[in-house]
């Protein structure tokens, strides 16, 4: 693990010093892929700096309480030994975690679908309420909310609505969220006051770089149109709708919600890149087989992840048996409890060498 930790340590100084050369400085793709790198790797340096000034101390403490002759002194050095070396383990313990696998895309965007799925106008509703959660938990973490494309319906919901999150970490933590979404309440049509159970599903996925996905001019089919608005009326008249026709594959995507057709076609080609990455990680997740089952962040629509049961203002994670009673809190963006115990799940299955995750209650 010192070899390891080593090694990365020297990287990190020669990308400080890469990143202060003027040719590099001027060079922005460079110097942000650079710049990606070392915030990648910077927790574990500075955690095995700690590390090392930690067994420092108590080897110096140590050394010295060989040759200290007065008794205050040497209860002293005993305590300042005892306490580097519990502040050594703690880190070494740390470095073990920092040092797991990580997810390539955990610092990308995102494009996060949610559809109303069981339950029709109600799940349509449900739909809306997952949407306004999550966009009130990026407030609070300073990510920005893009709506790409929205199917609304008359009473308030949504049967589909696209957004992007653009922030650092985003995916990182919304992949979690991805499966189906089931609630238990009273609907506000419901006149008997009886409970119905509904479901959204949730898709999370990183937006891919041009270089991990190629999109060939002569695979793509792309039309402009003008906006429409509920009904297929007209809204404008200016041709800025963009509709995108992926041949290869069939994916569609329509995009009108900006009013230049530049910036429509250019978020367009952002979700189609983002569909088309998702695809080529579910093949590779397919390859492994097995592994897949192990992870706690299954981005799996079909696959019930969560229940949310406003009546008992419960909110219940399936995959690791997590239950709070503060659903109400959670619906306001309140999701750092939930997202912060499937983390450590994660992490526990990993280093128990992909074991089932460990089953956590509160």
């Amino acid at each position: 693990m010192i070899d390891r930790l080593d090694t990365i340590s020297r990287r990190y100084r020669e990308i400080e010093n890469e990143m202060a050369r003027p040719e590099v400085a001027t060079d922005h793709e460079r110097l942000t892929k650079l710049a990606r790198e070392q915030r990648s790797i910077r927790e574990i340096v500075e955690a095995y700096d700690a590390y090392r000034r930690a067994r420092n101390e108590a080897d110096s403490a140590r050394e010295l309480l060989r040759h200290e002759k007065d008794v205050e002194m040497q209860e002293y050095l005993r305590s300042e030994e005892r306490r580097a070396a519990e502040q050594a383990a703690e880190m070494e313990e740390q470095l073990k975690v920092l040092l797991l696998p990580k997810d390539p895309n955990d610092d990308k965007d995102v494009v996060v679908e949610i559809q109303g799925a069981e339950g029709g106008e109600e799940a349509a509703l449900f739909a809306a309420d997952l949407f306004r959660m999550y966009t009130r938990w990026a407030e609070k973490k300073g990510w920005k909310v893009d709506v790409v494309d929205t199917s609304p319906t008359e009473k308030g919901g949504f049967d589909k609505i696209e957004f992007e999150v653009h922030g650092h970490g985003a995916y990182s933590q919304l992949k979690y969220e991805g499966g189906v979404h089931r609630v238990q309440r009273v609907p506000k049509t419901e006149a008997q006051g009886r409970i119905h159970t509904s479901a959204a599903t949730v898709a999370v996925m990183p937006e891919a770089d041009p270089v991990e996905v190629e999109l060939k001019p002569e695979d793509l089919e792309i039309k402009a149109s003008t906006s429409t608005g509920p009904g297929g009326q007209s809204v404008n008249t200016t041709y800025s709708a963009i509709r995108i026709v992926h041949k290869p594959t069939g994916l569609v995507v329509s995009i009108q919600d900006e009013k230049s057709q530049l910036q429509n076609r250019e978020k367009a080609l952002r979700v189609l890149r983002a569909r088309l990455y998702e695809m080529k990680l579910a093949e590779q997740q397919e390859a492994i087989g097995a592994q897949r089952k192990n992870m706690v962040r299954s981005g799996n629509r079909s696959e019930k992840i969560r229940t949310y049961n406003f009546k008992e203002n419960r909110v219940t994670d399936h995959r690791i048996n997590l239950t709070l009673h503060k659903l109400d809190r959670v619906m306001q963006g309140d999701l750092d409890d939930i997202v912060s115990a499937l983390i450590a799940a994660e992490r526990a299955a990993q280093l128990n060498g992909g074991a089932e995750p460990p089953v956590t209650r509160a």
